[in-house]
């Protein structure tokens, strides 16, 4: 049995609904945090630190560069993108099974503090999103401060 992507669609565009600003209860976590704590958790990703840079690993298959965001928000790095199902139908034929991902991908890291957030780069290829943070320069040691004694006077 094979049910019309357009109904499918038109369903969970009914089911997604965002919460308005006010309508929030206090039993429980919002929509938008529940989603977005679904996408992270989805959203695989690895990172490695290396004596220059940090790099961040985040697999996003069937993305498009354009959706795509890479953003430094208060010393956190946030990966965020979307896919969204394709609304042309499927000619001479029905789906009879629909299990790629699709929906928010969302992953942030908190920098340490040696990340440098000035010095950023990403790349995507093959589905594999990869953001290099550069590490500042360690600090320079301080000098010894030589101070002068003199001999008191009374």
């Amino acid at each position: 049995m094979g049910l019309d992507p357009i109904f499918l669609n038109a369903l969970h565009d009914l089911l997604d609904f965002t919460d308005e600003a006010g309508q929030s209860t206090h039993h429980g976590p919002s929509r938008a945090f529940v989603r977005d704590a679904k996408a992270m958790a989805a959203t695989p990703a690895d990172v490695v630190e290396y004596p220059n840079a940090y790099q961040f690993s985040i697999d996003m298959p069937g993305l498009k560069m354009d959706q795509i965001k890479v953003q430094i928000e208060d010393n956190q790095l946030v990966v965020t993108g979307e896919r969204k199902r394709e609304s042309e139908k499927v000619k001479e034929g029905k789906y009879v099974t629909m299990e790629r991902r699709l929906g928010k991908y969302l992953k942030k890291f908190v920098l340490p503090e040696a990340a440098d957030v000035d010095k950023v780069s990403a790349a995507y290829q093959d589905g594999v999103l990869s953001v290099t943070v550069e590490k500042k320069p360690p600090p320079e040691p301080k000098k010894a401060k030589t101070i002068e004694v003199r001999v008191g006077q009374d």
